[in-house]
């Protein structure tokens, strides 16, 4: 019970603000690991091993929980004490703090990870190679070390050709973004891929080369990658493998030749035109949770319900003629084929029984195909998969909110990882999390099983 003190003219009233008391199993957990009311480091340390599972925690780790779990009571929750150990209370706070984690070296995965790709969450980056903003910050390999670091393991790259058409560099298209080559992108990939996790790394191209220059890439990433590539030939997957069956392996997905072409056609509408200015919130992470709905159905009234275009490659004006002579040894690199987004939506929503493939999604378009076919997308993305990205006008690299792409099934949120944003707070804090059991040993496991 903690105390709140108001003055009213002359007179002074304290009042005692009602807490939330330790549930029934908290308070039998603690008898269990107490003696006559305290909770002492040697009984921490039992609680850790026998209920935590924390096998090769020692009694001085304990007892550096102990101290830093007696500071937070005393110092934040103003809760009464026993300097040599926990009460009912500060034992129940602290399961519930930030000092409730892991300090075990060994973290284990306690998720099935043997069930198809795309039955999990994963971890997700947009622009990976942006040092900052869309417009005009450096492109560098830094950024995707930093990230495959966190535990990101799908990694985006723009393949263009470089000034003399000879070589290919990774950059922002249409932007000036100064780029980087992408040679030293995919070693520098190799080289921190499992350094947060042994679960594969998908890379997603956006390809904007010539045959001769797929061909070049198609090599650069045979022989920076060799054996842990994992590839299908030419055929397509008739079901995605699973995590556990892909540690250690890289993953190309990206468009084949003829999609790719495609989608290269004139879009009839001007997406990217929009007026006003944003909101706080939209900088943030979009719409609020309580407003999704409002919002989803307003932004609904505006937009056709009919077709949904693909803008993923929109700002690009290659001559198709450049793509007749597709280089063979590029096409089979492509583990995971992107599909169209373009046109009826309820043709390319459509389960296919014998293949599967990924489509992609701008966080607006996600709103309009979620609002009016959203039986339909989760029923996609239970053999498929989706990567939802961020809308062209956050040049800023700010991010949107995810809930709406994870509540559809949406495997790959894209998150633009320029900008500080809590990541693992975001993920804990919502109440009816479509993620599994929760686990703060998020690096451990970067891919995490839907709820089915």
């Amino acid at each position: 019970m903690s105390k709140q003190t108001y003055r009213i003219c002359c007179f002074q009233r304290k009042f005692k603000l009602k807490e939330a008391e330790a549930p029934d199993e908290i308070k039998d957990l603690f008898e269990r690991f107490s003696e006559n009311g305290i909770m002492t480091a040697e009984h921490l340390c039992k609680f850790l091993i026998d209920v935590q599972g924390e096998e090769n925690v020692t009694k001085e780790e304990a007892e550096t929980v102990m101290e830093s779990a007696l500071k937070l009571v005393h110092e934040h929750l103003n809760i009464v004490f026993h300097r040599k150990g926990l009460n009912l209370d500060g034992f129940f706070r602290y399961l519930f703090s930030d000092l409730n984690v892991s300090i075990s070296t060994d973290k284990k995965v306690h998720h099935d990870m043997t069930a198809p790709l795309s039955h999990y969450f994963i971890y997700t980056s947009h622009n990976t190679y942006l040092t900052g903003n869309q417009l005009n910050s450096d492109c560098s390999d830094v950024p995707i070390i930093k990230a495959l670091q966190q535990g990101v393991r799908v990694i985006e790259l723009d393949m263009w050709p470089n000034s003399s058409k000879d070589n290919v560099d990774i950059l922002h298209g249409g932007t000036l973004t100064p780029p980087v080559e992408l040679i030293q992108c995919l070693k520098s990939i190799k080289e921190h891929a499992f350094v947060a996790s042994e679960y594969p790394v998908i890379i997603t191209l956006e390809d904007h080369l010539t045959p001769d220059l797929q061909a070049k890439a198609a090599e650069m990433v045979t022989q920076v990658f060799g054996d842990i590539l994992f590839t299908c030939g030419a055929e397509c997957l008739s079901e995605f493998p699973s995590p556990e069956s892909l540690k250690g392996r890289i993953i190309i997905s990206t468009k084949p030749p003829k999609e790719y072409l495609e989608s290269k056609k004139p879009s009839e509408k001007d997406n990217g035109s929009q007026k006003g200015k944003k909101s706080s919130e939209e900088k943030a992470w979009g719409a609020e949770i309580s407003d999704l709905s409002q919002k989803m159905k307003a932004y609904s009234e505006n937009k056709d319900n009919g077709e949904c275009q693909d803008d993923e490659a929109d700002s690009h004006h290659e001559n198709p003629n450049i793509q007749q002579n597709i280089a063979p040894e590029y096409k089979h690199l492509i583990a995971i084929q992107a599909g169209k987004s373009k046109g009826p939506i309820s043709e390319w929503l459509t389960v296919d029984p014998i293949k599967v493939k990924r489509i992609s999604l701008n966080e607006e378009k996600l709103i309009n195909v979620a609002l009016n076919h959203g039986k339909d997308l989760i029923r996609f993305t239970q053999r498929n998969l989706l990567r939802v990205y961020p809308k062209g006008m956050r040049v800023d690299s700010s991010n949107y909110n995810p809930l709406i792409g994870w509540m559809h099934g949406a495997q790959m949120v894209a998150f633009n990882m320029q900008v500080p944003i809590n990541f693992f707070a975001l993920l804990f804090s919502i109440e009816n999390s479509y993620f599994s059991a929760a686990s703060l040993n998020f690096c451990a496991c970067t891919f995490r099983l839907k709820k089915a």
